[in-house]
This record gives structure tokens, sequence and C-alpha cells, in this order.
């Protein structure tokens, strides 16, 4: 079976295409230990999460998105790019928008200007939608977890809790510090992803995000439409213009439209390299 490897912003994927494949295969690869095996940085290929194109028949292709550790997560924006990249470049739809079936729904993809532009939905701002405990109609702003500090919460097809804080100096550490503790928090039934975030002013952001089931990434494309979807819900940045957010591997352009109608998102897809595995072969990891 051949994999891609690609990555968006050095948040990096094995995508493996199985619209064709086997059935045996197809099931091997999305195992949760061979997911695992695969992604391990010293005994597998290494990456952030596979990408598994499948067939649809709602959209040109669907994407399962399975995380380093073997979870499942409903959405993804840089791994979105890589496969709308791989389906335009080498698998057979040569076209300028391509729909992707995702767990955030129907998504259209656009490939310009040499990178990737994706409208990624309406935001999700209520407890029910994200999801959070507590009243599902009402909305996390600015709201204090004791011994923390306040986070404003979004759905972007997947759950963030974004922080904002006064400098960049310490984004990483506190990322590395307080990510793992809020993954897991009780506010988060399924996890969440968690963003510490710097306003450089309304048209530029730093951010830093801890990746459900991955930790610290280089980027993270729907961390980022959700910052500055919060960024705009407590009165940092305005509706309609574009925004620039410097994650630690490169930049994304996301321009949240008025009234949270839509968010839109641009940004690169590198493909890296191409191999050949045999998913029901792969072992994982072994013990020390």
């Amino acid at each position: 079976m051949r994999f891609a490897k690609y990555h968006g912003l050095g948040n990096d994927f094995l995508v493996v295409d199985l619209r064709d494949a086997r059935a045996e295969d197809a099931d091997a690869v999305q195992e949760p230990a061979v997911v695992r095996a695969l992604c391990d940085r010293q005994f597998g290929v290494g990456g952030d999460g596979v990408l598994a194109i499948l067939p649809s028949q709602h959209a040109d292709a669907r994407m399962r998105v399975l995380n380093a550790d073997g979870s499942e997560a409903e959405m993804c924006g840089n791994g979105i790019r890589c496969v709308a990249k791989e389906l335009h470049d080498r698998g057979g739809i040569a076209k300028e928008e391509i729909a992707i079936e995702t767990g955030a729904g129907r998504l259209v993809c656009e490939l310009r200007d040499g990178g990737v532009t994706v409208s990624m939905g309406a935001p999700r701002l209520t407890r029910g939608e994200i999801p959070m405990v507590g009243p599902a109609s009402e909305r996390c702003i600015e709201q204090t977890i004791p011994g923390v500090g306040p986070f404003t919460c979004v759905s972007m097809g997947n759950p963030h809790a974004v922080m904002f804080v006064n400098s960049s100096d310490d984004l990483r550490r506190l990322a590395e510090t307080i990510g793992p503790t809020i993954e897991r928090h009780a506010w988060f039934p399924q996890r969440t992803n968690v963003e510490l975030a710097h306003v450089r002013s309304p048209q530029r952001i730093d951010l830093v995000v801890w990746e459900r089931g991955c930790g610290i990434t280089l980027a993270c494309g729907t961390g980022a439409c959700a910052t500055v979807v919060a960024a705009a819900l407590t009165g940092r940045c305005e509706l309609g213009p574009e925004v620039v957010v410097r994650l630690l591997g490169g930049e994304l352009s996301i321009r949240v439209l008025p009234e949270f109608a839509n968010v839109r998102m641009h940004g690169p897809a590198a493909h890296v390299f191409d191999g050949e595995l045999d998913p029901r072969a792969v072992a994982p990891r072994p013990e020390p």
C-alpha cells in the first residue's frame, strides 16, 4: 500500500488513499495500534496522525482523521489541506474546488495561490455544540477554570479552549504546562484542544497549540480558526478582515465572516515523500 507523507506548516501526516484499497488493508491501517506504530518518530514513519481518504456519497472523498495516539478527531484544518492537495495532484480529482466529507460536515477546498483555502463553516459557540458541561445554550466566554485562568471555548467541528495571555515569550511553556490538564478537564467530555494566544494587533496573533491526542504540534488549522473566532468574541479583533496567525511552524491566514457565518482558512500543504507499507505487518513499538 502506498502512503504519502505531507505537512502543513510542520503539522505532519501519513496520507493513505483507501478508495480502491482491499478491505482488509483499509481496515488494518486504521487500527489504533497500527496508527500509533506508524506515527512513532523513532520506531515508525513519524507523524502527528494518519489521514485516511475514503469513498463518499456526498462529496469528492471522505477524510478520516486518526491522531498519533490512535484516537479519532472530527476534523483537522492542516490535514484537510494535505488531503485536498493529494486528491488534486495525484488522486484523480484535478479541479480547483474539491469537496471533502469530514466529521465536521462537507467542506470545500479551493486550490489557489500556491496553497489551499478551506471554507470551514460556521463556528459552534454553545456548550452543547462544543461539547462542554453546563447549560447547552450558553456560551463560554472568558470563563475561569480555577487555578488556571479564563478560557473562551469554540468548536470548529472539534473542541477548542482558547486562553489569551499578555506576552508571546512563554507561550510554548504555558501550553506544555497546562495543555495536558485542560485537554482532559471535566468541562470537556470528549477532551479538548488547548490554545495559548497573544494578540499582537487586531490583524496578528501568535499561537501555540496543545492538540488533543498529539500534544504540542507545529501548527493547527482548526486551532488557528478557533482562536480568531475567540478573539472576535472577546473584542480583540473584528469580524471580516483577514487575521494572520503565527504558529510554531509558520503562518495561516484566517477570516471570520460577519455574524460568524463562516470561517475561511488559507495556508500551504506540502508533499514530502512516498513510501510503501503492509499495514498488517506493522509492529507496535517494543516495550523497554
